[in-house]
């Protein structure tokens, strides 16, 4: 057990980590100390780049060289966590992860903890509600939690730009803890409001050290430009003169994936980084290319975030505007940490509002969504959330949040993966639900108002996260009147224009039913019985053709020519569909009867192939775009076609729609069609509306 005092003890491990000139920035001991010799339970509040991890790492190993336990380290994302062993190994700290890229290795990691091998344990919070991890796996530690550490605590916070409900499981954590243990909570990102709300939650005792949050690296700029069109043309001819390596944030997948394409058909080595990735092993190969300087950009969705840390990145580039100042923060933190200049530029244009208010109304589960998942489990005797998706109508993940708020407030409890309501009464928090809507609301307003802002863009941000030390930064585009040039070359944005009008969506089949249909369906689609892979030609409401697809079918009634010689240009010189089809039908519609029929006679007129009217509506269902979940869509599809007799021939067929989103209609229309006859099924929709923030 060491007995050399704390700071001195402090400072010879910074030394080892940066040599012997280096010192602790201002605050960086304080927060050591409180954690070390007070035990004090400490929320740390400091600018993106401070180095609040060299915190919790050396305060951990100065009360591991105590006796104590090891810490418990929760972190919120997996980028994060990697960049976090990654650290604490570089200066002697043992870590070891739980989470879904590790899981099996828990036996492994628990055998570690056990032997005391173990000096820092990071899992997400997704991993306090596991039962292994609560009964066995925190067992494993003879010595207890030395220290626990909640990195990005602005999370337990419903006033948080990313609650999550998982994080309320640390207040139970830490109400159980000895009042001995530390918790050292750190953010960048918690104002007086976010601040408060955490005091509440982790104890009145809570200290809080605040520090400036002003960034001098980072030089920021806002650039509005009309359309994808121009912000496509811009960075095509303004990444390549931006220093180094960076991070183009996006706020879609499908976006991320469609400008990592644009930039590499114009000569930037850049590579999408999202969640949807189909191999999440290739995220942290794309993570090291970063690191090590060999990809111009990643470009990601909030994936790639809070707490990534590459030294010298030399720029963030929004391609949409984020929805508040305190993700912006977040997210242009990741530049300049080596103290070099860095560009964080924000591109905003006319969709931004419209997504950003879609993530508001999904971000957070309404009280009615709540009510109606609590009365789908107090109406069986267990039920699992896939299973809720019957009885429910919303999607996945919008369940899964609500279950693990209920959970969190005692309505229901678990056994395994089946939830049962509790005798805990419960009313929903209604003021709470509308208080953080219109906060989210307050904070869009203020990101909007920072984008035209005439004056200091960083005083701005630092003011608005309740900075006292705001000054103007005398380094921002506006101290500076200009940075980087705002113009487009027109010539470039003609080029994006036709990138957009080829940026074709792929359609793959479905391959699982969702429930048990009522003619005995279940389990895996067999192949005899599915669709081809298609193609959808445009995102919805996209600049390219999406536009041009949203007027046909609510303004005029009727899609162009131009839609038909699109479509045409797609099957023959992109698709080449193998079997090539014979001839060609619709999806039919009781609501629109002639709008996709006709479109599709008139492709079949242009292609040379013969038009077969094989389908018929069965039953009058809702709108599929009601349904918020693969149960609910699939069960409103189910039997709602029949095969006209006769009508179905056994070659390939192209099967066309208007609009594709969750392919439940092309997955029966195609199983419809097969049952009667028909050859290879290839499904061609006009747009995709999958990932284009809300539905037609």
């Amino acid at each position: 057990m060491s007995s050399i005092p704390t700071q001195a003890r402090a400072e010879a491990l910074l030394r080892q980590m940066y040599g012997p000139q280096a010192q602790f920035r201002e605050g960086q001991l304080d927060a050591i100390l409180a954690t070390v010799d007070r035990r004090a339970r400490t929320l740390l509040i400091q600018r993106t780049g401070w180095g609040k991890s060299l915190v919790y790492f050396i305060a951990t190993k100065i009360l591991r060289e105590q006796g104590l336990g090891p810490a418990l380290l929760i972190s919120p994302l997996l980028s994060l966590m990697r960049n976090q062993v990654d650290a604490a190994r570089r200066i002697g700290i043992r870590a070891a992860r739980i989470d879904s890229e590790t899981v099996e290795a828990v036996e492994e990691v628990e055998m570690r903890l056990q032997a005391d091998e173990v000096d820092v344990l990071l899992v997400s919070p997704e991993r306090l509600a596991n039962e292994r991890f609560q009964t066995r796996t925190l067992a494993r530690i003879p010595l207890g939690l030395g220290l626990l550490v909640v990195d990005e605590a602005h999370c337990i916070s419903d006033w948080g730009h990313d609650f999550r409900p998982d994080y309320r499981r640390i207040v139970r954590i830490v109400r159980g803890l000895p009042r001995n243990v530390p918790v050292l909570a750190t953010t960048a990102t918690a104002n007086h409001r976010v601040s408060e709300d955490i005091r509440a939650q982790l104890g009145g005792t809570l200290e809080i050290l605040r520090g400036p949050l002003t960034r001098e690296s980072l030089l920021l700029q806002t650039i509005v430009l009309a359309d994808q069109t121009e912000r496509l043309a811009w960075l095509a001819e303004h990444v390549p003169q931006l220093p180094g390596s960076g991070i183009i944030y996006c706020l879609t997948t499908a976006d991320c994936d469609r400008v990592a394409r644009w930039l590499r058909e114009n000569g930037i080595d850049a590579a999408a980084y999202h969640s949807k990735l189909e191999d999440d092993s290739g995220r942290p190969d794309l993570e090291g290319r970063l690191v090590r300087n060999e990809v111009k950009a990643l470009v990601a969705t909030v994936a790639l975030g809070m707490g990534f840390d590459k030294p010298d990145l030399g720029f963030v580039v929004h391609y949409q505007r984020p929805g508040s100042l305190i993700a912006y923060y977040q997210q242009v933190g990741r530049a300049g940490r080596a103290g070099q200049d860095a560009y964080a530029i924000v591109l905003s244009g006319r969709e931004d509002n419209d997504i950003q208010q879609y993530f508001i109304r999904s971000a957070f589960p309404a009280v009615e969504q709540l009510t109606a998942v609590l009365s789908g489990i107090a109406a069986t005797d267990g039920i699992s959330v896939r299973e809720l998706q019957v009885a429910v109508n919303l999607p996945f993940g919008k369940l899964e949040q609500c279950v693990k708020l209920l959970e969190v407030d005692g309505a229901i409890a678990r056994d395994g993966s089946r939830y049962f309501r509790t005798a805990n009464p419960w009313q929903p928090d209604v003021e709470r639900s509308q208080r953080v809507t219109e906060a989210r609301y307050g904070e869009l307003a203020a990101m909007q108002t920072f984008i035209g802002h005439p004056d200091c863009l960083m005083e701005y941000v630092a003011a608005a996260l309740d900075d006292d030390h705001a000054r103007p930064c005398g380094r921002c585009a506006r101290c500076q009147q200009a940075l980087i040039s705002t113009a487009v070359d027109p010539g470039l944005v003609q080029k994006a224009s036709a990138f957009l009008r080829r940026s074709y969506l792929t359609i793959e089949p479905r391959k699982q039913w969702p429930v048990e249909a009522a003619d005995g369906r279940r389990g895996r689609i067999r192949a005899e019985q599915r669709a081809g892979d298609g193609y959808a030609l445009s995102m919805w409401r996209d600049p390219g053709w999406g536009t041009l697809v949203a007027e046909g079918k609510y303004r005029s009634g009727r899609f162009s020519d131009e839609l038909i010689a699109a479509c045409v240009d797609l099957v023959i010189k992109h698709w080449r569909p193998d079997p090539f089809p014979a001839w060609v039908t619709a999806v039919p519609s009781l609501r629109r009867p002639r709008l996709v029929v006709e479109f599709a006679e008139r492709l079949a007129l242009a292609l040379g192939l013969p038009f077969i009217g094989s389908l018929d509506r069965a039953r009058d269902t809702p709108p599929q775009t009601t349904m918020e979940n693969s149960a609910q869509q699939f069960a409103n599809v189910c039997r709602a076609f029949a095969a006209r007799p006769g009508m179905v021939r056994p070659e390939p067929v192209l099967l066309v729609d208007d609009v594709v989103d969750s392919r439940w209609t092309f997955t029966e229309t195609a199983y419809v069609l097969k049952a009667a006859g028909a050859g290879p099924v290839h499904p061609l929709a006009l747009a995709s509306a999958a990932g284009a923030g809300g539905t037609p």
